[in-house]
């Protein structure tokens, strides 16, 4: 069978630059991908921020020029291999876009159009030609448009898959922004369709123009059918569900294992679970809660952000017998919430505003239930880690929360209502204090599941060979 030839393009990827679980995806899907003979790539923006000579970034092709709108854009192609793994990496260095620290922010649409239009063009000068280019989220997903206006016979052929990591940031511009990528508004009927309604959504255009989508939960493909849940864009998605499927994310097991994680406090696993509560003693000392491994105690890492759930954390909660440890940024009125919360009721809530990832594993051991209450959630990483500690999740039954969590491994609630909430952590608790034996068993079989990328990377290999039939 033919090698697959696979350039995954994408605007973050764990550990060179990251903002959210597009990153983990983009980091950790490849090396599993490259173990099942696939000639995998990964392509990203040289950030201000990437540290070059940690990740031993050395530049490979200086003095591109891309031409864009009526300008030539100096751009460079610089290579590295993704840690821990045999996979080639590419940057591309366009100091007008990708100088700055930061990742996203503002004129990110425009920025990332130039991305992908230069990551197109760079393909004919590193000598690669790919059989699959796999778009993701808003930033690349006007690759698949691009390609199509393209006359040369190098790209002739070349098919496209268009993730969805997250249905709400959609990206939009004014259509004569479309230059940037040497397109107009007439350039392809979708676009000029799209143009209507005075912007073009670049979510839209990679949805319409891809050769398949796919989400990062069945669940959630499902989900984004509805009004509910489709950000806008379910008129869309329901005119394109045929070639739209679920594929759950996974996580890295090598770096989350409670046996070997030397950020914790005592490591442990399924023989030797008593080790579990030095860590939750440790935990309960770092936020400052009464020590006690009787108590339980609550974790959740989080964005702080509407999607989240936030609003059902109330002051109701401090009337049940438990502890919540909360990590997290975000916006600035849950992180007022959280922290009156902390300080009306020390004993029951403590709350650190920052991002901290060695405290959060400290907190995926240490903690009994890990809490994700989310009012929508595409497939979620935080609940398989929790699992892999043998923390317990109690989560809202949506997206890949609902996918990832049964009755073996935890606990959901339907409703997105505190009462709904409430009702879901007295069950919990009741198991938790009255039925240790089923409690035991349930943290097992949590610990059992397998969540690494094996599996949804042969479901990716599966879907790529689809495309190439096509």
């Amino acid at each position: 069978m033919k090698k697959l030839k696979v350039l995954m393009v994408s605007a973050e990827a764990a550990p060179f630059a990251k903002v959210g679980g597009l990153a983990d995806v983009a980091g950790a899907l490849p090396p599993a991908l490259a173990k099942l003979d696939c000639d995998i790539r990964l392509m990203l923006p040289l950030y201000g921020a990437i540290d070059r000579k940690k990740f031993k970034i050395k530049e490979s092709l200086p003095g591109m020029k891309i031409v864009s709108g009526k300008k030539m854009v100096k751009t460079g192609v610089w290579e590295s291999i993704l840690p821990s793994s045999s996979v080639r990496t590419y940057f591309l260095d366009a100091p007008k876009y990708f100088s700055g620290k930061e990742i996203y922010g503002r004129n990110g649409s425009e920025k990332f159009l130039f991305f992908s239009l230069a990551a197109l063009k760079a393909l004919r000068w590193i000598g690669f030609r790919p059989d699959i280019i796999h778009c993701n989220d808003f930033h690349t997903a006007l690759i698949p448009d691009l390609l199509k206006t393209f006359d040369n016979p190098f790209y002739r052929g070349i098919k496209t898959l268009y993730t969805i990591h997250n249905l709400n940031y959609q990206g939009k511009i004014e259509p004569e922004i479309l230059s940037t990528g040497n397109l107009n508004k007439n350039s392809l009927k979708s676009l000029a369709k799209d143009a209507l309604d005075g912007d073009v959504n670049f979510m839209v255009q990679g949805i319409i123009g891809a050769d398949l989508v796919n989400t990062v939960s069945r669940n959630y493909a499902k989900e984004i059918t509805s009004s509910i849940y489709g950000a806008g864009l379910e008129k869309v998605i329901r005119a394109n569900k045929r070639k739209i499927i679920g594929i759950e994310n996974g996580i890295d097991y090598e770096l989350f294992d409670p046996q070997t994680d030397t950020l914790i406090k005592k490591k442990y696993g399924i023989k030797s679970l008593e080790n579990k509560n030095e860590n939750k003693l440790y935990l309960q000392k770092i936020f400052g809660l009464p020590r006690n491994p009787r108590t339980a105690l609550i974790g959740m890492v989080s964005r702080l952000s509407w999607q989240k759930g936030f609003e059902l954390i109330t002051e109701n909660l401090a009337e049940l017998d438990c502890q919540f440890a909360i990590l997290g940024t975000g916006e600035k009125k849950y992180e007022r919430q959280l922290s009156a919360l902390s300080r009306k009721y020390p004993e029951k809530f403590s709350t650190k505003l920052k991002f901290d990832l060695k405290l959060a594993r400290r907190i995926y051991a240490g903690s009994d239930l890990f809490l994700a209450p989310s009012r929508f959630e595409p497939c979620g990483l935080t609940q398989m880690v929790a699992m892999r500690y043998g923390t317990i999740p109690i989560v809202r039954a949506t997206g890949g929360l609902a996918d990832t969590v049964d009755a073996k491994t935890g606990f959901r609630f339907k409703e997105f209502s505190p009462e709904a909430l409430y009702s879901g952590l007295e069950k919990a608790l009741a198991i938790f204090y009255q039925h240790p034996k089923k409690w035991k068993q349930m943290m097992t079989n949590g610990m059992k599941k397998d969540f690494s990328w094996k599996k949804p990377a042969k479901e990716y290999l599966k879907l790529y060979r689809k495309l190439i039939k096509q």
